[in-house]
């Protein structure tokens, strides 16, 4: 793809907005690559698709033939990110940071091409910088700029502390696109006053102001917060393929134009605005659209085997297959109190409901098997030792086995 509307079109696919577009176009035709840079901090070794939103569009430039900078915030990881905080973040300590860091690489490469990336750390520069090189960098910028961060603001309004070192945050990472030469920084939404911070220091230090492209922030299987392990609304991507499949396939299908839209590379803008016409006038389903989108993700973070095998798995849950098919599905351990669980308790507890009432009120629709048989029963107790198949409707179901 050479063509600079189309190269346009596809690094916009998605965007929550782009700093001044008419100059990424220019950069875009220039046929110079451009050096494109994204900070992670690693407060969290393992990536979920939330955070692949970012990384499937640092692949979209790779595959323009441009440079992906992979940036671990080793350096801001020890100051703790507020962003979206309304409390100081807890910093981490180096040897935290170092051990973190140390799965991200393998991680990564299932969406990026390891030829194709520059991998850094920020403690490269930072590590070299002097107390005095810090306070004329955080001579940049005012105490009443920064308090126009909304989460900044919100908390001085509350009298909530601010530590003096939150402060240097935004600093230190704008930084870091003076150090790389960054020509466009990608990061979330609630990352945008940290990479404006980058254009106003790469302007002072005379470089050309990068431009700054937000992502949103992808929701989670609930569609409606965003995707979060504190939440278990999240599918990790070493998750096995079986689950990747299970989850995707239960979101609703608001959501599954949205994951199509931030996660896809095989389904095309185009075709995507063919398939919700063929949606809306009956000619396709949803579910066969979903099921495109679960075998896209686990063969990109599997393989293609793997994701035919899970989808097989998928299938013959929802149509009541043969015993043996069933053990393609994942085994999922759960502890059990010496007395049991009700099979209220023991839905909510596998995660097939969100409380003890919604399972209960799944038991009075019939909506409820173990085994393929129907329980309406909700003081049925299962106790350790127990090993089978849990379902609430078709598609929402969990092998399961109990030990005390």
């Amino acid at each position: 793809m050479n063509d600079t509307a189309d190269a346009l079109a596809l690094v916009a696919r998605g965007a929550e907005s782009i700093v001044k577009p008419e100059e990424l176009k220019q950069r875009l035709a220039s046929g110079r690559p451009l050096r494109v840079k994204a900070g992670f901090d690693p407060t969290a070794p393992d990536l979920h698709l939330g955070h692949t939103v970012l990384l499937n569009k640092m692949r979209q430039f790779q595959d323009l033939g441009h440079q992906v900078i992979f940036l671990i915030g080793d350096f801001t990881g020890m100051i703790g990110d507020p962003s979206g905080k309304n409390a100081t973040r807890k910093p981490l300590t180096r040897e935290d940071v170092a051990r973190n860091a140390e799965t991200y690489a393998e991680q990564v490469f299932k969406v990026l091409d390891r030829e194709r990336t520059e991998l850094r750390f920020n403690s490269e520069w930072f590590d070299r910088m002097s107390a005095a090189d810090m306070i004329r960098l955080a001579a940049q910028h005012t105490v009443a700029r920064m308090l126009e961060r909304d989460d900044f603001s919100k908390r001085f309004a509350g009298q909530q502390p601010i530590a003096i070192h939150e402060f240097l945050y935004p600093l230190v990472q704008g930084y870091d696109s003076v150090a790389l030469k960054a020509d466009v920084e990608l990061g979330g939404t609630d990352q945008t006053f940290n990479l404006l911070m980058g254009r106003t220091l790469q302007a002072h230090y005379g470089q050309a102001p990068q431009i700054v492209l937000t992502m949103p922030l992808l929701e989670g299987l609930d569609g409606v917060n965003k995707m979060s392990k504190s939440l278990d609304n999240y599918i990790g991507i070493n998750e096995p393929a079986i689950d990747m499949v299970s989850k995707t396939m239960k979101i609703d299908d608001t959501l599954m134009w949205r994951w199509i839209e931030l996660l896809s590379f095989d389904i095309s803008l185009a075709e995507l605005a063919q398939l919700r016409s063929d949606v809306a006038s009956g000619a396709v389903h949803p579910r066969d659209i979903k099921l495109r989108l679960a075998r896209e993700l686990a063969a990109r973070f599997h393989n293609a085997a793997e994701a035919e095998q899970a989808i097989a798995g998928w299938q013959a849950v929802v149509r009541g297959a043969a015993e043996g098919q069933l053990d393609l599905l994942p085994l999922h351990e759960l502890t059990v109190p010496a007395e049991g669980l009700r099979i209220g308790a023991l839905l909510s507890l596998a995660g097939l409901a969100s409380s003890n009432s919604e399972a209960t009120r799944k038991l009075r629709e019939r909506a409820v098997r173990v085994d393929g048989e129907l329980i309406e029963d909700p003081q049925i107790l299962f106790n350790a030792g127990f090993e089978g198949l849990l379902q609430i409707g078709k598609r929402n179901f969990a092998r399961v086995r109990l030990r005390s």
